[in-house]
């Protein structure tokens, strides 16, 4: 069983509908208690930072998220789930679930310090399709899936972890973007797997049929 946590950010439906059309029992809850008994959890989002973050407190999802990944159970974020686990965010400069060490940025201070887009070619956020490189071997939930696969992305800060090993997969947009990023059994993924075709159809069915980091 496949627990979806709803914090009352954007997108879990679309993650909601992914999961029905892959045939994969899940629940999804405002309610961290309902989700005591799942196998394993996605942790979606669309939004701001510091609103999702006043919203896991408010729901105790903050403390349950921390607890869940503790136990070594499987977890899947996706866009802002993606951002949220790490130290902080610029997002709002606020304080977020610290499950792995690192910040969330923002393109624009990215590009400066590395002196790229000085032309402004580039746009914030980074949206639409871009195809993948995996690093440090990848992760088991790419599975079946070729490298430099397209998926669709929609972000404009960027995770940025201490440790560059637990970065599975990057895309380009004028800097090495880290598109997923692994620790233990926590596996994140800044792009949309459930916007992106067959391909992200694959990740969580792979997630969905218990492979795990």
């Amino acid at each position: 069983m496949i627990g979806i946590v709803d914090y009352n950010a954007g997108n879990i439906t679309s993650v909601e509908r992914s999961l029905k059309a892959l045939n994969a029992e899940y629940i999804l809850s405002k309610n961290p208690s309902d989700l005591v008994n799942c196998d394993r959890i996605i942790f979606p989002g669309v939004g701001d930072a510091a609103y999702a973050m006043d919203q896991l407190k408010k729901t105790g999802y903050d403390k349950f998220l921390k607890e869940w990944t503790q136990s070594g159970k499987p977890l899947a974020g996706i866009c802002l789930g993606s951002q949220i686990v790490f130290d902080f965010s610029e997002e709002g400069n606020v304080e977020c679930l610290g499950l792995i060490p690192g910040k969330i940025r923002h393109f624009k201070d990215l590009w400066k310090e590395s002196g790229t887009n000085l032309d402004n070619s580039l746009k914030s956020p980074h949206m639409g399709w871009s195809d993948l490189t995996y690093t440090n071997g990848g992760s088991k939930l790419f599975n079946s899936i070729p490298e430099h696969s397209d998926f669709y992305f929609v972000h404009s800060y960027v995770i940025c972890p201490q440790d560059q090993s637990v970065i599975k997969a990057t895309a380009d947009y004028g800097i090495k973007v880290p598109a997923c990023i692994e620790k233990d059994n926590i596996t994140v993924f800044q792009f949309h797997p459930e916007k992106s075709g067959t391909k992200g159809m694959q990740i969580l069915k792979n997630f969905a049929d218990g492979v795990i980091c």
